[in-house]
């Protein structure tokens, strides 16, 4: 395999992967879906579209993990929990947004998620350092 395919591979992978979050986006809002995918589906939604992300891209190696790692693993298992027949009309809708080159939506609720996950860490930080040194 030369790298010109491997790039066309990885790039094929890319969009399948940006076209299951946004058939996710859908889930959250069809009726059949289940609480618990919903719940899973929310968040990986919420993380993917977020405009922040939990470890920022400009860390070397880590800040690419995420989106290489969580995302795919979290679309994997909300997959798994959305009944067949739902999913597929998901993808179809998810398809033709894609089509019609709408963009990605924004999750402001996951900007705000992001936020407040790094303040309660900046917060434990505080915490630790004051109660052990």
């Amino acid at each position: 395999m030369n790298i010109k395919d491997a790039l066309a591979q990885m790039r094929e992978w890319a969009r399948r992967i940006k076209r299951n979050v946004l058939a996710l986006w859908f889930a959250l809002r069809h009726a059949q879906t289940p609480w618990h995918a919903k719940l899973v589906a929310g968040l990986v939604v919420a993380y993917a579209f977020s405009p922040i992300d939990l470890i920022p891209d400009f860390i070397p190696v880590l800040g690419y993990l995420d989106d290489v790692v969580l995302v795919p693993l979290g679309v994997i298992l909300a997959m798994k929990l959305i009944p067949a027949g739902v999913w597929a009309d998901c993808q179809q809708q998810a398809a033709r947004w894609m089509e019609e080159s709408r963009g990605k939506p924004k999750s402001r609720i996951g900007a705000m998620v992001i936020v407040l996950v790094w303040l309660l860490l900046a917060w434990l930080c505080w915490w630790l350092w004051q109660r052990y040194w």
